[in-house]
């Protein structure tokens, strides 16, 4: 049985900083694609951040230089660094595993993961 927890959301002022953590249990994070997705009210759940088996990593363009997506093995553990936070950023963020590799396209697609988190949420205002 593969479980995904996040935790670290909150509420935090415009140019703040949150970090974000998943904790993954049945599941092997060294083999796997993981991600970070977003999902704002009345919206689609977009992709934010993804990252392989190797460490090779992908962000969404609206992202890129704020947020750093990084994974720790030894303790099954995903991180999303968030810096310089703006109110669009506001949303329930989920942690996701992928059941197999992953094309560079796919990485930020929500059809390619199999494995979902219960979400944190983030709010920037």
């Amino acid at each position: 049985h593969v479980q995904l927890v996040e935790s670290g959301g909150g509420s935090v002022q415009p140019g703040g900083s949150l970090k974000l953590s998943c904790v993954g249990s049945g599941y092997i994070y060294s083999n796997k694609c993981m991600g970070w997705f977003r999902q704002a009210p009345g919206k689609e759940r977009e992709g934010v951040a993804a990252i392989d088996s190797s460490g090779t990593t992908r962000y969404a363009d609206s992202v890129k230089g704020r947020f750093t997506i990084s994974k720790d093995n030894t303790k099954n553990t995903l991180y999303l660094q968030m810096n310089s936070l703006k109110p669009e950023d506001t949303a329930m963020y989920y942690c996701a595993a992928s059941q197999g590799t992953l094309s560079w396209y796919d990485r930020l697609r929500v059809y390619g993961y199999g494995y979902w988190g219960q979400g944190t949420q983030v709010t920037v205002s």
